[in-house]
């Protein structure tokens, strides 16, 4: 059965309720096992058919807990070339992370990333939680069916 990761970091909820939204709408397909995570080892990475990154912008930049997971995975050489990736995450004044952690899915891991990154400013809106399920749904049937 085919394996999707939604693994998040968030300190005031918003990504979170995000990564919620995502899961909702990644289960809702069927067919695939899916997993929510706040941590992760680097080389369970390569495990998943399909990794979705919540990373909201703390000052600027995105939490360490993310991009470590992320070095460690680039110095363990874990594959992942190939595989789906996205991400999404909350911000409160510029919004960078989600992009900056989806060009090291698809520069560095070689990753298929689905663009743009989904955002939200500050807490997330019904109309954005609905594009985060839509967003497991898309993620999902790429990954069982091979297409959107």
């Amino acid at each position: 059965m085919p394996k999707v990761l939604v693994f998040y970091y968030s300190q005031t909820g918003n990504t979170e309720k995000m990564a919620k939204a995502v899961i909702e709408g990644a289960q809702s397909i069927g067919n695939v096992e899916v997993d929510l995570r706040f941590n992760v080892d680097p080389e369970e990475l390569s495990q998943y058919d399909a990794i979705i990154i919540g990373v909201p912008t703390y000052h600027h930049s995105a939490p360490l807990g993310i991009t470590r997971v992320l070095e460690e995975a680039a110095v363990k050489r874990v594959d992942l070339k190939g595989k789906i990736g996205a991400t999404f995450g909350s911000y409160g004044w510029s919004g960078e992370a989600p992009r900056y952690v989806q060009e090291i899915l698809k520069n560095r891991f070689e990753m298929q990333v689905y663009e743009p990154p989904l955002i939200a400013k500050y807490a997330p809106d019904q109309n954005t939680l609905n594009d985060c399920r839509n967003l497991g749904k898309r993620i999902v049937q790429s990954v069982v069916y091979g297409g959107s």
